[in-house]
């Protein structure tokens, strides 16, 4: 007799990311064995990550790079006039600028060997720390910036510790991690981060505070007035820092450490550090006066924790507001993981998608929120939807489902698919049965399966204000169109697609406005978010499925937002 055809519905799919740590045969069908070069969007799918775009011009970076590592090392700096200007590090040099790299030339005999320099802001100055360098010391009050060592500077004073850890916080700078001295942190005067003798200046030795007995200093923070010590296999917390002469050891935390300096990010919040067994949360209850820590990486502590072991290159890190993730760049393993910071699963681990093809050597979190990447050939923004105007691939893998049927057959029949965005993209539905590694596969063309659709049936224009581009007196935004509407809508704005033009009313006709940056209109620009729901016809069967979807982006985001899949139950099995 026949079965009848059922309906099976994965709602979502991958919107808790990927889980690689717990077993394939019983785990929830909201996680994805495989999520490379996706985001969780802010409607909670899975969904293309951006790309990035070169803001440093191409031909003089490559000269000023030759055959080294690139760019690792990038910073914005902020004057107290105003004045910003992004620092970065590459090929033994430091360069100022983004679009035109400059070449600062460094002190007479000094000569970098390395490029991990941490790089902080002080009382209008930038300090550059790296272990086993004299700091540095960059001003630029006349008029035209000035890189020095530290020993030149005209009111530097005693000798400033050679650390790879920098804290700018409590009104001086903190420095830790010194070549053959990890248990002490050193302090400059109040106000003045050039002064290492005499004044407030001192220094502290941990030896006799480590939980172990021995440890070594990786990183420092700031949190909720507090100084915190990230040593690799401890974390010490003392009050009082803004007089550290009297500061208190407040609390300590064993057997938990961070192993790597750059990991470390403040959410505001919150700190987020990697630890010897993953990317850890670090959040300060003050009722109880305790340290409770959450492992944001549990589900792929595994697969993380041996990627970080086999690093040589420094790992770095960012942590951005408007995108809401935690980025964790491993360059050695060519892999990026991204934590989604919004909220966190039942267990306490965030959501989590990898990243390929874009291997940052360094990551800056701008003053306007931008993200600049430090790659081998250049200085990169991240945003838009294409690598450097390549397309990428992004990939979803569910893991092994069975619908909640573990003994019958499946016989799949036809999958119904709802995905959002990249209309044109070439994308492939994969699917398989019973953990075989073999996939069939079928491309499927979301423009000619479906008409589009706006997700919310209108067009959008920046944040749907005019005043970014002031037009005119008149107006209130209308929408796009390959030609002027048919109707005055008095009043009106419109943006011509096909010309590429912005259009107001006058009130008797629609007239050109010239005075508009038609490039910046342009970018800021959507039509809206297509909905499309192709069918892709399948065969073969088995007692569980895997199912995945490989989407080229080119252009413009991409979002998996349900799969429905139509199959027989066969017998049992």
């Amino acid at each position: 007799m026949a079965q009848q055809l059922q309906n099976i519905t994965v709602q979502a799919p991958g919107f808790a990311g990927i889980n690689s740590q717990d077993s394939p045969v019983s785990i929830d069908q909201s996680f994805a064995a495989t999520a490379s070069n996706c985001i969780i969007d802010e409607h909670g799918r899975i969904g293309a990550r951006k790309g990035y775009t070169e803001v440093s011009t191409h031909a003089s970076t490559a000269t000023l790079l030759g055959s080294s590592r690139g760019i690792e090392a990038v910073h914005e700096s902020l004057d107290r006039s105003g004045d910003k200007v992004v620092f970065s590090a590459g090929n033994l040099k430091i360069f100022s600028g983004t679009t035109q790299l400059t070449d600062l030339t460094t002190p007479i005999s000094y000569t970098p060997t390395a490029n991990n320099w941490k790089i902080v802001d002080f009382n209008n100055h930038t300090y550059f720390f790296q272990r086993g360098h004299e700091p540095l010391l960059y001003t630029d009050e006349s008029g035209s910036g000035v890189l020095e060592a530290m020993s030149d500077h005209s009111h530097s004073t005693g000798t400033a510790p050679q650390g790879n850890e920098v804290l700018a916080a409590f009104g001086k700078l903190w420095v830790a991690d010194v070549t053959g001295n990890k248990h002490t942190v050193y302090w400059s005067d109040t106000l003045n981060g050039h002064a290492w003798s005499g004044g407030a200046s001192g220094s502290l030795d941990l030896t006799l505070v480590f939980p172990d007995g021995n440890d070594e200093i990786v990183a420092l923070s700031a949190f909720n007035n507090f100084l915190v010590i990230f040593c690799k296999r401890s974390i010490i917390i003392y009050s009082g820092a803004e007089s550290p002469a009297n500061m208190v050891l407040h609390d300590t935390v064993e057997g938990v450490g961070c192993i790597a300096r750059d990991s470390v990010q403040h959410t505001g919040t919150d700190i987020i550090f990697l630890s010897e067994d993953g990317v850890r949360s670090f959040g300060r209850t003050i009722q109880e006066k305790s340290m409770p820590m959450r492992d944001i990486s549990n589900n792929v502590r595994t697969e993380l924790t041996t990627l970080v072991r086999s690093q040589f290159n420094p790992i770095k890190s960012i942590y951005s507001a408007d995108e809401a993730f935690y980025l964790l760049s491993l360059q050695d393993s060519q892999t990026v993981y991204c934590f989604d910071m919004r909220s966190s699963l039942p267990d306490g681990a965030n959501r989590v998608t990898t990243w390929a093809g874009v291997n940052p050597r360094s990551l800056a979190l701008l003053q306007d929120g931008s993200i600049y990447f430090g790659r081998e050939d250049g200085i990169f923004k991240y945003g838009g939807y294409q690598d450097n105007g390549s397309s990428y691939l992004m990939t979803y893998y569910s893991n092994p489902m069975n619908f909640g049927n573990s003994t019958n057959l499946k016989f799949l029949k036809k999958f119904n698919i709802t995905v959002i965005g990249n209309v044109a993209s070439n994308t492939t539905l994969a699917w398989g049965y019973d953990y075989d590694s073999g996939f069939t596969k079928k491309a499927f063309s979301t423009e000619l399966a479906n008409t589009p659709i706006s997700e919310f049936n209108i067009g959008q224009f920046g944040d749907n204000t005019t005043t970014l581009i002031a037009p005119s007196s008149t107006g209130t935004y209308l929408g796009a169109f390959s030609s002027a509407p048919t109707t005055s809508e008095v009043n009106a704005l419109y943006y011509n697609t096909t010309e590429s033009k912005l259009y107001y009313w006058s009130g008797s006709a629609w007239v050109e406005e010239d005075t508009v940056d038609t490039a910046y209109v342009a970018s800021k620009f959507t039509t809206g978010i297509d909905i499309q729901r192709p069918s892709v016809n399948t065969s073969g069967s088995g007692t569980v499925v895997t199912i995945g979807i490989e989407s080229t982006i080119n252009g413009a985001p991409y979002s998996i937002q349900q799969i429905d899949v139509h199959a027989l139950l066969g017998r049992l099995i």
